[in-house]
């Protein structure tokens, strides 16, 4: 089957990107410069990313505010207007369909992003769970995503939006229009920097981009690929669906609380997650680092000796030695605990740390 390609991907070759199969995707995973000096980039300057693959999908009509509020762990419907909440999709039994971001335009409108890999899915979910009137609208095939992340990021994209970004708090949105291109333009990113993820329509999407690299080119800035991705977000100790987020685990044990608000509210999901906190977790998701002498990297399903599994595991790249996450019984997750992961037949000790790896100053 032929990979599916984003309105990007002339660029990308044209960049020297390396392509690979992603989730049925043709996507970069890395550029010329490579992951480590991409994943840099970012953190130092600015970084460019096309996540156009990820799903985009409006829940539209009276009855949408009762239906995202019956979806969601977060208090999404109960938000302010212009606001991005980061939230689960729960099941009944307190597993999580997917982790989205939820933009409330209003009352009877909710823009939603979803994982790529999980467009299918929770589009199924939308329409089997929601009730009328309210209506699921998938505009997934006619828009672009691109991502501008790093600390140079935000002052880049607002010259570009005419001085009308900068004073955007954290977690909002708003309709803007950046290199004459009409966008929702949102504070948020997937990477532990501050900057903006702008979505437009395919058309304009090669035009956005190509203003957003000539600026970025002169401050240090670099497109970015799915390798630094990866490593930015385990850097900042962002879960990743279908590696530290699926169906057998609930937000609870993956340290998402602070997203499940259970007071005064039913979702699908509610009553197993109050059980759960009631009688306290079980296993927990934790970080863990590899000093670097150990010269090894735990990756994602390598078995932890001390029982659990290990999520998501590489390089610190800005933090030294090997990071991951991994499923820990609750009684080895305190910080400072000694965990010992077979690494491909080798046992290699770890250390459990709270908190991000990298957290900006």
């Amino acid at each position: 089957m032929e990979r599916k390609k984003t309105p990007l991907w002339d660029l990308h070759k044209q960049l020297g990107a390396r392509l690979i199969d992603f989730g049925g995707w043709d996507m970069p995973v890395q550029y010329a410069a490579g992951t480590i000096k991409e994943h840099k980039a970012v953190r130092e300057a600015v970084g460019l990313f096309d996540v156009s693959h990820m799903g985009e999908v409006y829940l539209r009509g009276p009855n949408a505010r009762a239906q995202v509020d019956r979806l969601c762990s977060n208090n999404v419907a109960g938000a302010p207007v212009g606001k991005a909440v980061y939230t689960l999709l729960t099941r009944p039994d307190g597993g999580v369909v997917d982790d989205c971001i939820f933009y409330k335009k209003a009352d009877d409108e909710f823009f939603v992003i979803v994982n790529a890999s999980n467009t299918g899915k929770d589009l199924e979910w939308f329409r089997e769970h929601v009730q009328a009137p309210c209506d699921v609208v998938d505009v997934s095939e006619e828009t672009s995503l691109i991502a501008v992340q790093g600390p140079k990021a935000v002052a880049m994209v607002d010259a570009l939006a005419g001085g009308t970004l900068a004073k955007l708090p954290s977690f909002t949105f708003v309709d803007a229009t950046v290199a004459g291109v009409a966008c929702l333009a949102a504070r948020t990113g997937y990477t532990g920097e501050d900057g903006f993820e702008l979505a437009c329509a395919n058309a304009d999407a090669p035009k956005l981009w190509m203003a957003l690299y000539e600026a970025a080119q002169p401050l240090g800035g670099l497109p970015i690929g799915l390798g630094a991705r990866d490593s930015l977000r385990l850097e900042a100790k962002l879960p990743l669906y279908g590696n530290d987020l699926d169906d057998e685990h609930t937000p609870l044990e993956a340290g998402l609380g602070w997203a499940v608000k259970l007071d005064g509210r039913e979702f699908f999901g509610a009553p197993r997650l109050r059980e759960q906190k009631a009688k306290g977790l079980e296993r927990q998701l934790v970080g863990f680092k590899i000093a670097e002498d150990q010269r090894a990297i735990a990756r994602h399903g390598y078995p932890v000796k001390d029982g659990g599994i290990v999520t998501s595991g590489g390089p610190g790249i800005c933090v030294g030695g090997a990071i991951g996450l991994a499923y820990v019984p609750s009684a080895r997750a305190a910080a400072g605990t000694q965990l010992t992961i077979d690494c491909r037949g080798k046992d290699i000790p770890a250390t459990v740390v709270s908190g991000k790896f990298y957290k900006r100053s």
